[in-house]
């Protein structure tokens, strides 16, 4: 069975100085969504903690999974959720304009899925190129959108052999993959060597902040190695020669930064990323009292959310779960809810359906399910789309059916 490799060394600056925040014992891999054929067969597990690097203020997990074990195959398509592909409409018309592209330009996407953000630039009539690992998602990419898609891990060799055919990037797009790699200075490297020198990276990680403040613990799976400030990114991407030109929070998956970073030194910077570097400090997040404690919370939200199903099911009452995502994977596995509690899973994504979710093997449905079956509550596992899934629900809830939200603390809605 193929075991997790423990690290010793913060994945950015090297340092010693790790210090464990959270361990959450043994876990599946969240995305191993099984098959009947394998129902009956051992799972691996592979230890998940997290960690704090005082050197770096980096938060990380102490353990790396083979990425071609993670990433070759993939079941996560980001066309599945309204609210990413409007994100990524509304970031692209807004640069398109801003930026000023037109066909002279290339747009890149590194992580690019199934071409959810690069169609409305190449909509535009402006050349995009996708980097995706993923074979199977890369050629829904390609063949439905029309997307040039390359099936690549993204990191210094890609970039030497993408410049030396003269391929540069006028934007750069990184979305949700830098929590992703192992090699975080190759990978930030890369970024150095693909923009042009006027280029500009646009990049989006979830906030440690947020992750830590509302109990986001779910978020935490052996494809997330590493957890953000804006504290360590800055240290990260200073180290080659980049700069953090501006930043913003924006709402999405629980709370995300958004980075503008292009190459130059610091007087390129714009006051809003020095103002939050300076409450990053003041607010104690760069050191590791901030993290102290959280193990303590999110054990009692699994109590309290454990309680509340318990006792709906001692009522006679029937439960399911909306979303079989990664972060509803590490849910249930770690507050140990499986399918005496919960009798099934609903998911828009239909290379989910037909599948059952990894360690607790409860089965997964079409969200017609909960019509069909009309259970009296909704455990909802995809929290980070509350809105949007309760709006695509309201005939359910109006026929009297109930979501629990179980972050950043447990409710029912």
């Amino acid at each position: 069975m193929t075991t997790a490799q423990p690290e010793t060394l913060c994945r950015s600056c090297g340092g010693t100085a790790l210090e464990t925040v959270l361990s959450l014992g043994r876990m599946p891999l969240a995305n191993a969504l099984l098959t009947d054929s394998q129902l009956g067969k051992e799972e691996a597990r592979y230890p998940l903690d997290l960690a704090f690097c005082r050197d770096c203020a980096l938060v990380q997990i102490l353990q790396s999974v083979d990425p071609e074990l993670l990433f070759r195959e993939y079941i996560y398509f980001s066309s599945f959720s309204d609210t990413i592909v409007q994100n990524a409409k509304a970031l692209a018309s807004r640069l398109i304009a801003s930026e000023r592209l037109g066909k002279q330009n290339l747009v890149v996407e590194v992580a690019s899925n199934d071409g959810y953000l690069l169609q409305f630039y190449h909509q535009a009539g402006i050349p995009v190129l996708g980097i995706e690992p993923a074979a199977n998602i890369a050629r829904v990419a390609r063949e439905e959108r029309g997307i040039r898609t390359i099936e690549a891990f993204f990191g210094e060799h890609l970039a030497q052999e993408m410049s030396g055919h003269g391929e540069h990037a006028r934007i750069l797009h990184a979305n949700n993959v830098l929590g992703h790699v192992p090699d975080l200075n190759g990978f930030v490297r890369g970024i150095r060597i693909i923009l042009e020198e006027d280029g500009l990276a646009v990049i989006e990680v979830p906030y440690v902040k947020d992750l830590i403040e509302k109990c986001e613990f779910d978020t935490i799976y052996h494809e997330h190695l590493c957890y953000y400030s804006l504290t360590s990114l800055d240290r990260l991407v200073g180290r080659h020669s980049l700069i953090i030109q501006d930043v913003e929070r924006i709402p999405i998956h629980g709370g995300t930064l958004r980075l503008y970073v292009r190459q130059g030194g610091s007087e390129n910077r714009r006051p809003t990323v020095q103002a939050m570097l300076e409450k990053e400090a003041a607010g104690g997040i760069t050191s590791f009292e901030f993290y102290h404690g959280f193990g303590q919370r999110v054990e009692q939200l699994k109590n309290s959310l454990r309680s509340l199903l318990l006792g709906l099911k001692q009522s006679g009452k029937r439960i399911a779960a909306y979303g079989a995502a990664a972060k509803g994977a590490v849910m249930l596995n770690y507050t140990g809810i499986g399918s005496d509690l919960l009798d099934f899973v609903v998911d828009r994504s239909p290379y989910k359906q037909g599948h059952y979710m990894p360690g607790v093997h409860i089965p997964i449905f079409s969200p017609a399910k909960l019509e069909e079956a009309k259970p009296d509550y909704v455990l909802l596992l995809a929290w980070n789309f509350a809105d949007e899934v309760l709006k695509q629900q309201a005939g359910f809830r109006k026929g009297g059916g109930k979501f629990i939200i179980p972050v950043p603390e447990v409710k029912i809605v």
